[in-house]
């Protein structure tokens, strides 16, 4: 049957308008935190937002993730950290696999899997809090590939209460690995954190075979992001002691910029924008860098500085000239600063002592420590809310957005909540 153009344009109009907006890995789509989903309309939310379905977890801070249908979490169950895959629509459990053991935690943030899965086609990459990563089957949950930071690696777990004197100079290895691994290509970069064999590496996604390690720092708690940046293609990872890129295809260090933090304590995920990089973190503020590549030469150099701005949980989203973030302290405020200055434009108080932020077409969705859910617009102008809500208990754990629905996790459920039409 012959197509005319017009009703050929008018079919491609409805895929793209009809398509699902998949939320399958840390921060989103583009691992920003922003998605756009046209023909939604989110401007108001309720408080008390149709409930779609909710089920029983147990403990941990992992984040869910939502691709083709089908929605993944982490959680804590009989000493061990597992991965469950149940069908977003009802919440119905598909499959369950074990990732590793539950490792003791003595803080406030309780035990549990803190690190968010990735979903890359039919594939899921899981990775618990003391270093096991695994590739597993979406279908079934079948393991692919596995490595063990620790077995492989010598990326030992040393727990909270270890004398070790080497513990002292890791985060990630003392409190729990939450750096989510990021893919790009055929591959995936997993900060694996061992001084001696490598801080991040790059596997084949498909096989698992190691392509290349770099650096020699203990990692932090921070996620890695990937991107082109000074005409090359790159990962940026906030290790426990510095801000670093590396060369996407050969792992070599192009830029390295030291940043020290108490108890090497980075936990916020990179923004990239253009050829910059901005960081935040509880000693250092909140740094933008510029890179620059001249005659194969990288450099990092530092366009402003916000030293009031020290977050300790939580990482800025970038939208539209404005880096929304939550503020310093255990009872943050939400803070919206200038993209190209740092300079603060407003606050607003009233936040826990974290708070995730999701920008949806032009709102944001701020989930705060205590449950609390606000609906704000996004603009340079004033703080402006839309509404807020309150369907789960304490979390630390980012929501997953995905065709109006918000997927949130706490300590002993996971919800789903339709908040846009």
């Amino acid at each position: 049957m012959k197509v005319s153009p017009l009703l050929f344009s008018l079919i491609f109009v409805t895929s793209l308008s009809s398509a699902a907006v998949d939320w399958p890995q840390w921060r989103g789509p583009a691992r920003t935190g922003v998605v756009k989903d046209a023909g939604r309309v989110l401007d108001k939310l309720s408080n008390e937002p149709k409930m779609l379905w909710e089920i029983p977890t147990g403990p941990g801070q992992s984040s869910p993730v939502v691709a083709g249908g089908r929605l993944v979490f982490m959680d804590g169950a009989e000493g061990q950290e597992v991965a469950h895959c149940v069908d977003a629509a009802s919440g119905k459990e598909l499959w369950r696999a074990e990732v590793g053991p539950m490792v003791e935690f003595q803080n406030a943030y309780g035990e549990g899997p803190r690190c968010t899965p990735l979903i890359d086609e039919n594939r899921v990459y899981v990775q618990s809090c003391g270093g096991e990563f695994r590739c597993l089957s979406m279908k079934d949950g079948s393991q692919i590939w596995a490595i063990s930071f620790a077995r492989n690696y010598g990326a030992t777990w040393f727990g909270n209460k270890n004398p070790d004197p080497e513990s002292k100079e890791t985060a990630s290895r003392r409190h729990g690995n939450n750096g989510s691994a990021a893919i790009d290509g055929d591959r995936i970069f997993v900060p694996v954190g061992s001084p001696k064999r490598g801080t991040l590496m790059a596997f084949d996604k498909l096989t698992g075979a190691q392509l290349w390690a770099a650096g020699s720092d203990n990692t932090a708690y921070s996620s890695v992001v990937a991107g082109r940046i000074a005409g090359t293609k790159q990962v940026v990872h906030l290790t426990a002691d510095a801000l670093m890129g590396v060369h996407q295809l050969t792992g070599g260090i192009l830029w390295r910029e030291p940043l020290k933090t108490g108890a090497k304590r980075h936990v916020a995920t990179p923004v990239i924008d253009g050829d910059t990089v901005t960081v935040t973190s509880t000693s250092i503020g909140t740094i933008r860098f510029k890179i620059t590549e001249v005659n194969g030469q990288y450099e990092a150099k530092r366009i402003w500085e916000n030293q009031q701005l020290k977050v300790v949980i939580g990482s800025p989203v970038q939208f539209e000239g404005s880096i929304y973030t939550p503020g310093p302290g255990n009872r943050c405020d939400l803070v919206c600063v200038d993209a190209t200055t740092g300079e603060e434009r407003w606050k607003e108080p009233g936040l826990g002592d974290y708070a995730s932020i999701t920008v949806v077409n032009n709102s944001l969705i701020v989930v705060d420590s205590t449950g609390e859910v606000r609906l704000v617009q996004a603009s340079k102008d004033g703080y402006k809310e839309l509404g807020r809500a309150h369907f789960v208990g304490k979390t630390w754990a980012s929501p997953a957005y995905s065709d109006g629905i918000l997927f949130v996790k706490d300590a002993s459920k996971l919800v789903a909540v339709r908040i846009a039409e």
